[in-house]
């Protein structure tokens, strides 16, 4: 398995919502048991740093995944999308075995 990567839109976008809140803050990308299909990703800032974070810092972009959801991220890659839909960030997860409609929620067998 790989590391999380995370691609230049999501960096820049990440880096930009730092600038706007005063550069302190980071985005914390965790996985959380729930949503309709059993894990379900959550995407928040954060200016506390763990011990055990994986920090990643990309275009003046800090991102922040703790130990656990790393192991069910592994591999996976984190993109911001700008669409008449709606802007947000997405995880691609070669790990989800199937996944809901909104895009947040996931499962793995």
């Amino acid at each position: 398995m790989g590391q999380f990567a995370v691609t230049e839109r999501a960096a820049a976008r990440i880096a930009e919502i730092a600038a706007a809140e005063g550069n302190q803050l980071a985005l914390r990308v965790s996985v959380l048991a729930g949503g309709c299909s059993g894990f379900q990703y959550r995407f928040e800032l954060d200016k506390d740093v763990r011990a055990d974070d994986l920090v990643i810092e990309k275009a003046n972009a800090k991102i922040l995944v703790d130990p656990s959801s790393l192991d069910l991220l592994a591999g996976s890659e984190l993109d911001f999308t700008d669409a008449l839909m709606g802007s947000h960030f997405a995880v691609k997860n070669p790990n989800a075995t199937s996944s809901c409609g909104c895009g947040t929620s996931f499962s793995i067998e």
